[in-house]
């Protein structure tokens, strides 16, 4: 067994003394169960392009998503055996490290704008039973294998639709999602050349001792410094036609106190990459959440059939539990149930265990035995009596938090003052993770004020912590954006406090990362050249990199990392196992594994020819279950490799660079046109197109097949309307009837008398609800104005016009006439008002046909995180389209920068 020294990841401590590099004496041995070889001998590959033979010219990768997985499916093959997914739980070993805090500027996160304990609290597992488990970690062959009877779903596959083609082409969507892709990389590589050629030309030219020295044609010199003739500045919405009209709420002027100082436009000259991030800074500390409330003594948990009494810690867990029985996803899932008891018993232990009415003691033990039902009874009433509180009551209540929040929502940095994005303390709860976490149910345990560290300026206030604790340590550190800082209890991650998303610090953060995906444009064809010269490397080791390259470009994989005993056993490129990969011939791959934040990745790949032969001889027996596919590449290594490329290039810059790129060369060929919503179709099916060509796709939404019905029925509801229009012409001019002919006026194909009746009665009941409303609004207006309220009178008697509006259709279904409405109604008047509701209906079609195309596609991941908002801004002043119609009120906040910054001849 051939065994490697693999250098040690220097600790946090190490890092901040400036230790890099690590001598092999303190490296750690990796001795994986079986080992790639060095070298690939030449017979191998011979024997390999004899069997699956190609034309030598490196092909892109498609994502061909997949269809339903009957029976038959579940054999897949790999080239010479039938060996398919396996269930190895063996994970990739962290190298040891010391758990200590690291004070660096942590990333950019998506959801950093929101509090912390927003964050985080999706999860896709299904529910379970403690029989068997439908756990997403297990390959679906392993289910079926269980299942025989089974129809397991995977992801589904592209359309032609989805990529704006004809469903009636002869040619494979594979095929034409690889020529469309094959084209786009085929321009960057030019456009690369090209970028590079007249950086030659213009670089200057500098003297040294009287010589002249041209620069070098390959400078870093970022684009971001290249700045661009300064754009004028423009609101957020275009205002060439000035007909789209932003929400109130929206509109309104910002606090006086707030946006006092002038506005700096940091973009037209951003900061470097300096340590130093502030010289001043003053905030005060973090909200904690408010202590616990025993429950009443008549609300009890329930053990055996018997109430029984529990310390306040303890019982505090067992509402953690009680108030999530409506989420069933959780409660019901095998692994939370587990990892909720063991927590709970131990807190148990420790606050000296249960007792029953007499006092005696009750070993709580059986999970089963256990009764929330009072509790969740008890919680579930005290969140509908706040619902039901008055408006003025919810008002006066969200005033008075505000009021208490205000000092902490804003902190002045350098002398500015910026808004905080996220000063709560997550409170105490359970944990759920996303996907299939296995700590999922564990006891997140309230954070103390001695658990937290605080960054402020030296010559600041230290914000004093809540009376009787004090704050586990003070730092002035001016390299970090981070104003405090905890280690929580279930990972051991560190949680920060940063700043909002729409702040300078963060908008700079959000731009540097474009700006790189930017530089990469320079770089990419020289990287694609060289991977794809090393596919057929005979060293083992840049065969591995070449290929993880290729899975990274092509197919957007992050590049992974090491994992601990203790972590979710999430998967990257560079830490893929064997039955992580399935072959089958000529050159289909399906990965399966689980992702970032534990969501599946299970998807069917069309790869190069030599690309499907390198995985095969990465899979090559001996190797089995829980063996390393890239075994002779790590994450390091091959970021370390590619920032020879570009200063600061790694794997993760490769997505964002496709996805804007991609973007960027749809938005010069498009010729958007007609109404807001079907100019926005058109930008959606740009960005669908960027999502299938770049892979970031989906499952389909619980919920979408309702929201359709929902868009079907309010279309259906104005044919409706329609009909009832030409109702009315019929009945003022009899003889339209014959002009017009019988087929104007017939009801629409799909809806019949049974409908009829029942949007009536939902029409009926729709305004029944809008009354009721109204007039509830307007008493409480009253009684906050000290005047008399309405009675019941006075809503009887407004509700008679909802029992007029049922008398109307009972008449209407009898007769078979509809009466002429409103005002002087005239043929002419009924005619515009019939095209009004066509149009309407033309837009709903159009927003249903996007709908259906976007609903396996994750258009908001594409948009918001990879794609460069100033592509979208570009789309919306180029086309006359409020950016209201792509960002929403937080986003147009995050990227006021891109808003401001571009005009519509701006290029990525």
């Amino acid at each position: 067994m051939e065994v490697r020294l693999v250098p040690r990841r220097a600790t946090s401590q190490e890092l901040l003394l400036g230790v890099n590099a690590l001598p092999y004496a303190d490296c750690v041995l990796k001795a994986p169960s079986h080992l790639s070889t060095t070298k690939i001998p030449h017979s191998v590959d011979a024997a390999m392009d004899r069997r699956l033979p190609s034309n030598g010219e490196v092909q892109p990768g498609v994502s061909l998503m997949n269809g339903p997985m009957m029976e038959g499916d579940t054999q897949m093959k790999d080239v010479d055996k039938t060996e398919v997914n396996g269930t190895g739980s063996s994970k990739r070993k962290a190298r040891s490290s010391i758990a200590k805090p690291s004070y660096a500027e942590p990333e950019s996160s998506d959801d950093d704008d929101q509090p912390l304990s927003k964050r985080r609290r999706t999860s896709t597992q299904k529910k379970e039973t403690a029989v068997e488990s439908d756990s997403d970690d297990t390959p679906l062959v392993a289910k079926a294998r269980n299942r025989p009877s089974a129809n397991i779903q995977k992801p589904p596959r592209a359309s032609n639709a989805q990529i704006g083609e004809s469903s009636d082409s002869d040619i494979p969507i594979g095929k034409k999602l690889a020529t469309e892709k094959s084209k786009i990389e085929k321009k960057a590589e030019k456009e690369a050349k090209s970028i590079r050629a007249k950086e030659k030309k213009t670089a200057p030219v500098k003297k040294t001792n009287g010589i002249k020295k041209q620069e070098s044609s390959d400078d870093d010199v970022p684009l971001s410094k290249k700045i661009p003739k300064k754009a004028k500045a423009q609101p957020a919405t275009p205002a060439k036609k000035g007909k789209a009209k932003p929400k109130k709420e929206e509109t309104e002027e910002p606090p006086e106190d707030i946006e006092a100082e002038e506005e700096t436009k940091w973009w037209e000259n951003p900061m470097g990459d300096g340590s130093k991030k502030w010289t001043t800074l003053q905030h005060s500390g973090v909200v904690f959440p408010e202590p616990y409330q025993p429950l009443p003594k008549n609300v009890k948990l329930i053990y055996d059939g018997k109430p029984v009494k529990l310390h306040a810690d303890a019982e505090e867990v067992a509402g953690f539990f009680g108030m999530m029985l409506n989420s069933t996803h959780n409660v019901e899932n095998p692994t939370f149930q587990k990892n909720f008891m063991h927590d709970f018993k131990e807190i148990l232990k420790k606050t000296g265990g249960a007792t029953d009415a007499q006092g005696n003691k009750v070993a709580i033990k059986e999970f089963s035995l256990c009764d929330f039902s009072k509790i969740f009874d008890y919680y579930t009433a005290q969140r509908e009596a706040k619902k039901a509180l008055p408006a003025a009551e919810k008002k006066k209540l969200k005033a008075e938090k505000d009021e208490a929040e205000a000092p902490f929502m804003h902190c002045l940095w350098d002398g500015k003052k910026q808004k905080v994005g996220n000063f709560r303390v997550e409170p105490p709860g359970l944990f759920r993770g996303r996907g299939e976490h296995p700590k999922t149910g564990k006891v997140k345990a309230r954070v103390q004020p001695e658990q937290i560290t605080i960054n402020i300026g030296k010559e600041a206030m230290v914000p004093p912590p809540p009376k009787g604790h004090k704050w586990k340590e003070i730092k002035h550190d001016q390299e970090g954006t981070w104003l405090a800082m905890w280690q929580e209890n279930i990972n051991g991650n560190y949680k920060y406090v940063m700043l909002a998303a729409n702040s300078d610090i963060k908008g700079q953060s959000d731009f540097k990362k474009f700006e790189k995906a930017r530089e990469l444009k320079k770089h990419i064809d020289r990287i694609r050249k060289d991977y794809r010269k090393e596919l057929k490397d005979e060293l083992m080791e840049k065969r591995q990199r070449a290929t993880a390259v290729y899975l990274i470009d092509q197919f957007a994989l992050r590049a992974g990392n090491e994992k601990g005993d203790e972590e979710a056993d999430t998967v990257g490129c560079c830490s893929l196992k064997y039955e992580n990969i399935s072959l089958q011939p000529p050159n289909k791959v399906i990965f399966d594994f689980l992702g970032k934040d534990s969501i599946r990745f299970h998807e069917e790949f069309e790869v190069d020819p030599q690309v499907f032969k390198n995985i095969k001889i990465f899979k090559k027996p001996p190797k089995s279950d829980g063996d390393e596919i890239f075994d002779r590449l790590t994450t390091s290594a091959l970021n370390k490799h590619l920032s020879g490329y570009m200063e600061g290039l790694t794997a993760k810059v490769f997505r964002t660079y496709n996805a804007s790129y991609t973007m960027s060369t749809l938005l010069r060929e498009m010729k958007s046109k007609g109404t807001h919503q079907e100019k926005l179709a058109d930008y959606n099916d740009a960005n669908r197109k960027v999502a299938i060509l770049c892979n970031h796709k989906r499952t389909v939404a619980t919920s979408h097949e309702g929201a359709m019905q929902k868009l079907g029925d309010r279309i259906k509801g104005l044919q409706y309307q329609q009909w009832r229009l030409k109702a009315m012409m019929i009945n003022l001019e009899p003889k339209i009837k014959k002009k017009k002919g019988a087929e104007f006026f017939q009801l629409p194909e799909d809806i019949d008398e049974e409908w009829i009746k029942e949007h009536q009665k939902f029409l009926v009941e729709e305004q029944e609800t809008k009354i009721k409303k109204k007039f509830e609004k307007e008493n409480e207006k009253l009684k906050d104005e000290g005047q008399k309220q309405m009675k019941q009178k006075e809503l009887d008697e407004r509700l008679k016009a909802a029992k007029e509006l049922q008398q109307k259709f009972n008449k209407e279904n009898k007769t078979k006439k509809v009466e002429a409405e409103g005002k002087g109604p005239t043929v002419e008047k009924l005619q515009a008002n019939l095209e009004k509701l066509e149009q309407r209906i033309k837009t709903m079609g159009v927003q249903a046909a996007d709908k259906e195309n976007n609903k396996e596609v994750s258009l908001g991941t594409s948009k918001i995180n990879y794609i460069d908002p100033r592509l979208t801004v570009v789309f919306s002043k180029k086309f006359d389209v409020p950016i209201e119609k792509f960002f929403s009120k937080t986003l147009r906040e995050k990227f006021d920068w891109a808003i401001q910054s571009v005009d519509e001849d701006w290029e990525f």
